[in-house]
């Protein structure tokens, strides 16, 4: 039905989820994280497994501990899939017996993937060994690069139909959270979505508020020239917005709660790249 992969970024402490599989809105039922651990439940999916997991190991329990327990509790074990990691960096991980062939997991130091219902074990050894792989890009792009390899191998044996990627940077809110519920290549859906988060909100999501930093960075000053120097790149490669908004409307008076982007009139100049006529409101 599912597969998917969770990875930790030692040196940032980044943790992310990725999940593929035919099966409606897989990444809002699959990942779990929190801002130290993570879980991924799958196949005949018990979403209890991943709540009470990422509360139980945030409180330092080890995952081993925490996975042999639900197997223990949960009757119906033998058709449920999951794999998780404790807040000190193990992973632990369960395929039922009665999960849909071909079903399995691998387990590393950095990164773990597990899957059912899979046209083969090469889907599985591909998205594993692609992570490896792949230590140079960012770990949104790691992470969709793995998957883009176990779907080369055949993926979800039915087809495709959903994806999700959530990244958290050690809070426990998500950093980066994109789906594609319903979608003929929701990988591809998933590329395009963080391409056009790049264009704004990854500017934005850097003066988010953390654990040490309650109000976060309040001054717009460097979010708005981040978004700018952005669009410069994107003009001077003559690359398009991806992004399947609706043209914004400029706000005279900008305030909290206004649309993000509300004064960029997404002209295209004659290099076919949007531009600005007024100066850019970053807010959500």
């Amino acid at each position: 039905m599912t597969y998917s992969l969770i990875a930790r970024i030692p040196e940032t402490g980044e943790i992310g989820v990725a999940v593929a599989s035919r099966f409606f809105a897989c990444g809002a039922i699959v990942p779990h994280i929190g801002p130290r651990s993570a879980v991924a439940t799958q196949a005949f999916v018990n979403p209890l497994w991943g709540t009470e997991g990422i509360t139980r190991m945030e409180a330092g329990e080890a995952a081993e501990d925490v996975l042999a327990d639900c197997i223990r509790r949960d009757a119906g074990q033998h058709i449920r899939q999951c794999h998780m990691m404790d807040a000190a960096g193990r992973f632990a991980a369960h395929t039922g017996a009665d999960c849909v062939d071909w079903c399995g997991h691998i387990q590393g130091d950095t990164h773990s993937v597990a899957g059912n219902m899979l046209k083969n074990e090469a889907v599985l050894r591909a998205t594993f060994d692609a992570f490896d792989a792949s230590g140079d890009l960012p770990l949104a792009d790691r992470l969709l690069f793995a998957m883009r390899a176990g779907e080369a191998m055949g993926g979800d044996k039915r087809g495709r139909q959903a994806a999700g990627l959530r990244i958290h940077q050690g809070e426990h809110y998500a950093h980066l959270d994109l789906r594609a519920d319903d979608h003929g290549d929701p990988l591809s859906e998933l590329e395009r979505l963080l391409d056009v988060s790049r264009e704004r909100y990854a500017h934005v999501a850097r003066s988010f508020a953390t654990s040490g930093n309650f109000c976060g960075a309040t001054d717009r000053t460097p979010i708005d020239a981040g978004i700018q120097a952005e669009q410069d790149r994107r003009r001077a490669a003559g690359l398009l917005t991806r992004s399947l908004a609706t043209e914004a409307v400029a706000c005279a008076q900008p305030h909290p709660g206004s649309e993000a982007g509300g004064l960029d009139s997404r002209r295209e100049d004659p290099t076919g790249c949007p531009s600005l006529s007024k100066p850019t409101v970053s807010e959500p």
